[in-house]
């Protein structure tokens, strides 16, 4: 009989065990104290406002979302630049603070040492939500240098054709030699005057062709590169955006089934949505998408807009039956805000803050432009930061 199971934790009744009994295992009592063997349904109602909020929260998280998107694509809304400079930035913020204090957190409380799940059974046996976090960071890493090493031998070419076709051209005389032969170099000396005229119209004609060459393999590589740019970029896009959505199908079921605390959480999570909608569109905006896939971005933005509702009409269908402090549920939504955190704490210290800011070779050197830039980060690391007093 495993120390999960319902037959070893209903042996004890929580009327009779006090927290100095020596006979009952301490995990028994943890798990008791934070309801999870007897936890129960919590849902009390507010059908109403619950059904609402699929409406509300996707009109919302969807306009936050596309907002940095039509900012930065759409020019007849005049939009101006410091509006969506604030949207991008603010939206990075919130990554980095959604990484350690919505997921990281929630995910020790769910399955760390101190939690219920972390004290049962083989999950006692080792810090497992570290090792989850740290292992998806690794993984992400692999994937991002590998997938970037991918595109760039099948689509990066290094070559300056520029110089290579300098090279083609004779320019400079021979230098003499110790060992030359003089009537060899009166000869080479003849030639070359002979064939100087010859040689300016061979030249022209050169350069010509060459040039026209060159323009036609800069337009082939500038097309290759650019592929590769967006082949790279929307492959860490998605990966953030996998993160998101993991983390909102578990809020999404809460606010759906949860009792007491609907209607702060209703609030919050309005917030928590849309800031998190600006930190995806932001990163959606600095991607270039080629010809024939310009819809792309549109279609992630709904597609993110449609994940925390979608999970809150599953949440309403399941309300009078889904436990959300059981115990198989803080395994299982553990193990996703430790994926989720793992994945945004690389995207958001590695694609966002360090790309943009440090290794951006067009980084604004401007002072007052670049502190607001970080103002607005710090902005949005700081609001989302404090909603997670309460979400």
């Amino acid at each position: 009989m495993t120390d999960n199971s319902a037959e070893w934790w209903t042996q004890w009744s929580p009327d009779n065990v006090t927290i100095s009994d020596d006979t009952v295992p301490d995990s028994w009592k943890v798990c008791t104290i934070q309801g999870v063997f007897f936890a129960s349904n919590e849902y009390n109602g507010s059908l109403g406002a619950r059904i609402s909020s699929i409406f509300v929260i996707f009109g919302v998280a969807t306009f936050c979302t596309l907002f940095p998107v039509l900012a930065a694509r759409v020019k007849w809304l005049r939009i101006p630049r410091v509006v969506y400079l604030f949207a991008r930035y603010f939206g990075t913020g919130v990554i980095v603070a959604t990484a350690f204090i919505h997921l990281l957190d929630p995910a020790y409380s769910e399955i760390g040492g101190n939690a219920c799940v972390g004290q049962v059974g083989h999950w006692a046996d080792y810090s497992w939500c570290p090792a989850i976090v740290l292992l998806t960071v690794f993984v992400i890493f692999l994937v991002d240098l590998f997938s970037d090493v991918y595109v760039t031998r099948t689509f990066g070419i290094r070559h300056n054709h520029g110089d290579e076709i300098e090279k083609a051209i004779v320019k400079n005389s021979p230098s003499v030699g110790e060992n030359d032969d003089p009537e060899s170099l009166v000869r080479q000396s003849t030639a070359s005057e002979v064939l100087a005229g010859d040689r300016a119209l061979a030249t022209t004609a050169f350069d010509s062709s060459e040039k026209r060459k060159s323009f036609e393999m800069y337009s082939e590589t500038s097309s290759e590169i650019a592929t590769q740019s967006f082949e790279s970029q929307i492959a860490a896009f998605m990966i953030l955006e996998f993160g998101v959505v993991f983390h909102s199908v578990m809020i999404g079921l809460n606010l759906g089934t949860t009792g007491e605390d609907f209607s702060s959480l209703y609030v919050v999570l309005v917030f928590h949505q849309s800031f998190e909608g600006l930190g995806i569109g932001a990163r959606l905006s600095s991607i270039r998408f080629p010809r024939g896939k310009e819809w792309w971005p549109y279609g992630f933005c709904i597609a993110y807009g449609l994940s925390t509702p979608i999970c809150v009409a599953i949440g309403l269908g399941v309300r009078n039956s889904y436990t959300g402090n059981s115990f198989t549920v803080n395994i299982v939504s553990g193990v996703l805000d430790a994926i989720s955190a793992g994945i945004l704490i690389y995207t958001g210290l590695v694609e966002l803050l360090a790309r943009d800011f440090i290794f951006d070779e067009n980084r604004t050197n401007d002072i007052p432009r670049l502190l607001f830039m970080v103002s607005c980060t710090l902005l949005g690391a700081g609001l989302m930061a404090l909603l997670g007093k309460w979400a």
